[in-house]
């Protein structure tokens, strides 16, 4: 019996090293799922007489001559064995040219023999011919016509092909794997098969790599769709079961808590979305196993609100809550908006404290030693109720009286193993985690990429936000425009208010620089392959030129954390014009005062990142501008996505726009892990539907059948399709 972990070897003999070399293919199942890229028609039955240059044709015709000769060395090419054949049809001619294998194809074409060639047509000396066509040789029972006619219709798949190795090699290669196929164990559970009238798998294979016709090909990508999504489900239904079965303490709050008198001294109301979030959350806190939340909302529509006041039940519920960020800019930022929300009830045992108040600590790996003492002793002892901080919050020796609540900002910053280290500092069963995204994200990418946990969403924007309009500002094609950023922001400075100047990069030969600091646009180099504009170059060139009048300072990752914090700090307090950053102000950073934003290079950040970065102006009662400055071409893939953010400020639209412009393995990992996607069929805003049923789907076979041990292909398939290394990304993602 064949198994899909069978080595290539047993199908294909000494010819798998190539498959495993080239490809990476090292198992049966490795080659069968290895799809055609697309598929082509040798072309419809033409005769010769109507020939076109340049189209794919098929032809009968009979061999009229056939003749071999050697093309000499010459240098840089080696000696060339050639056949060149006539074939006539009765209405012309056509000239056949086979480089190499001569001997081979002359005993084949001998005169007199009928066939049917297949190629595209190209001249050479005025005389029409097919260069190293594909032909069937034809035996002549009076079935030659609607013979040739098959043969011209039929899909001829196309694999990705490197060199050495191409499609039509691939293409016996996997025509020998599929002569294995038969008693191939099905990973789809019969009942599902049944339900939605799914092929085996075994056809499946064979359709989508030799298909007779279109509905073959349709019949089979629905049924590999369906394997991709359902084992996806099945790893995360499993992973959901799994943190269900954990142990955590609920946390259920306390009536004139902390939480009561913040609500009370709040200067606005809640929205409706933040009440029904928050309710959510206190719900899933004070269940007896660990919530595993999502919390998802466009850029301004209260997520940190929202989390601070889950903290806050928890820590009237006797425990304590930390709140882990990726930068130690954000980390600060944080620090600072929760303490000033708080006021009184972060000054526990200060002459200003509240009566019933927690303390607020800060944990970052460049504080001094003597308030990194008294942050962790505010940790260890219990004191403070609410720890802030970066990476360091991991490391082993920081630890906690009675931690209830993880809340993870920028989720996809931080690996399993994070999120795992800090999961571990619990002394009474797991704490519950509250990862938040500051990018919406669509549906079908919460169902997989973050299918193990519950997903809520703030949809609705807090009131008195202005909103920011955005502008494309096309520096190369008009200059005048970019001299108008400037005197925009000199306007704006005029009237007291401040602005964001954005750079890719820091400068000073910063190759080396850390990802936060870097765009994640997809365009390279850029317009003429200059290096991206850098902080340091584009803040001198602005305080000797447009701006030399404002008050004009850096910001970057580079900087020592007390110079970065002091930077923020002067900003936030009205003392600077100008901030000219990287993307270390792209989240958490709150400057209501802000009103202009000029993202240089603009093209070559993401579309989501855009969204986020633009979302640091406008967040007060002025209204906010950003302008995506860019060299990039009218009608480029960058100028479109710039198009995009400029359009609309709706995230979660963005969201869709940005999921088209990327590949789907991106979005699932697989560039980042070094593995090739588990999703090569299924598209994730395309199959949305397909994604939900099979959810479903997988959720009922793991409520049965936990262990998988009622349908043991499933279980190989998980293992096969998505490696435990997958597995843990779908955690990181």
């Amino acid at each position: 019996m064949s198994t899909w972990d069978e080595p290539l070897r047993g199908a294909l003999g000494g010819s798998a090293r190539a498959f495993k070399d080239k490809l990476g293919l090292h198992t049966l199942g490795d080659l069968l799922r290895y799809y055609p890229r697309r598929y082509d028609r040798r072309g419809d039955l033409t005769d010769l007489a109507t020939l076109a240059e340049g189209e794919d044709a098929t032809v009968q015709a009979r061999v009229l001559d056939a003749k071999r000769r050697t093309i000499p060395a010459r240098q840089g090419r080696r000696r060339m064995d050639m056949l060149e054949a006539t074939v006539t049809d009765g209405t012309g001619r056509l000239h056949l040219t086979f480089f190499n294998r001569g001997a081979y194809h002359q005993t084949s074409l001998v005169p007199g023999r009928l066939a049917m060639f297949s190629g595209r047509v190209s001249t050479y000396r005025g005389r029409r011919q097919l260069d190293h066509p594909e032909y069937q040789l034809l035996d002549e029972d009076g079935q030659e016509g609607e013979r040739a006619r098959a043969y011209a219709e039929e899909l001829i798949p196309v694999y990705p092909a490197v060199k050495g190795l191409d499609s039509a090699r691939i293409a016996v290669g996997v025509e020998m794997a599929l002569a294995r196929t038969a008693d191939l164990p099905d990973p789809l559970p019969p009942q599902v098969r049944d339900r939605y009238g799914l092929l085996g798998i075994g056809e499946a294979m064979r359709k989508i790599h030799q298909p007779s016709d279109w509905p073959d090909v349709g019949a089979a990508r629905k049924r590999l769709k369906w394997d991709e999504a359902f084992v996806l489900q099945i790893a995360l239904a499993r992973r959901r079961r799994l943190a269900e079965d954990l142990p955590a303490k609920p946390r259920p709050g306390a009536v004139g808590g902390i939480l009561d008198a913040f609500d009370a001294g709040l200067p606005f109301t809640l929205t409706d979305g933040q009440r029904e979030v928050g309710a959510s959350l206190a719900e899933r806190l004070d269940a007896a196993h660990p919530m595993h939340c999502l919390l998802q909302g466009d850029v301004g529509a209260g997520k940190t609100l929202v989390a601070l006041r889950a903290m806050l039940r928890v820590v009237d519920s006797g425990g304590q809550a930390v709140l882990l960020a990726p930068t130690e800019v954000l980390a600060q930022q944080h620090h600072r908006s929760i303490g000033a929300m708080l006021g009184p009830l972060a000054r526990a045992g200060q002459i200003d404290g509240a009566e019933r108040a927690t303390r607020l600590a800060l944990l970052t790996g460049s504080m001094g030693a003597a308030a990194r003492r008294e942050a962790l002793l505010d940790a260890a002892s219990g004191a403070a109720g609410i720890v802030v901080g970066t990476h360091a919050l991991l490391e082993e020796h920081v630890t906690f009286a009675d931690l209830g609540l993880v809340v993870v900002d920028e989720q996809h910053r931080f690996g399993v193993e994070q999120r795992d280290a800090l999961r571990e500092k619990a002394a009474d069963g797991r704490p519950h985690v509250l990862v938040m995204t500051a990018t919406p994200i669509p549906r079908t990418v919460a169902m997989t990429v973050y299918g193990d946990l519950d997903v809520v969403a703030l949809t609705q924007m807090p009131s008195g936000r202005a909103g920011v309009a955005t502008h494309v500002v096309p520096a190369r094609e008009k200059p005048r425009h970019l001299a108008r950023v400037w005197e925009r922001i000199r306007e704006e400075a005029a009237q007291g208010r401040q602005a964001f100047v954005v750079c890719p990069r820091i400068g000073d030969d910063d190759a080396g620089t850390a990802e936060e600091e870097v765009g994640e646009g997809p365009d390279g180099d850029g317009p003429g392959n200059r290096p991206p504009l850098a902080v340091l170059e584009v803040a001198r060139r602005l305080t000797e030129g447009p701006l030399p009048d404002l008050n004009v300072e850096v910001l970057h990752g580079r900087m020592p954390p007390d110079d970065k914090d002091a930077v923020m700090r002067r900003f936030s307090g009205g003392e600077t014009d100008v901030v000219v950053s990287t993307t270390v102000i792209e989240v958490g950073v709150d400057v209501p005062n802000a009103t202009v934003m000029a993202i240089m290079d603009a093209d070559r950040f993401g579309v989501s990142q855009l969204h986020q970065l633009r979302g640091r102006v406008g967040r007060g009662s002025l209204p906010g501008v950003c302008l995506l400055v860019t060299d990039a071409e009218e009608g480029s893939s960058a100028r479109e996505r710039l198009a995009a953010v400029a359009e609309t400020s709706d995230g979660f639209a963005l969201s869709r726009k940005d999921l088209e412009l990327r590949r789907e393995g991106d979005v699932l990992g697989a560039a980042q892990s070094g593995a090739r996607s588990s999703l090569r069929m299924l598209t994730l805003l395309k199959d949305e539907e397909l994604i939900g049923r099979a959810r479903e789907e997988a959720a009922a076979h793991v409520a049965g059948d936990p262990e998988l041990t009622g349908h043991p292909p499933l279980a190989q398939a998980l293992d096969e399709l998505l490696p435990e290394e997958r597995a843990e990304y779908l955690d990181k993602a």
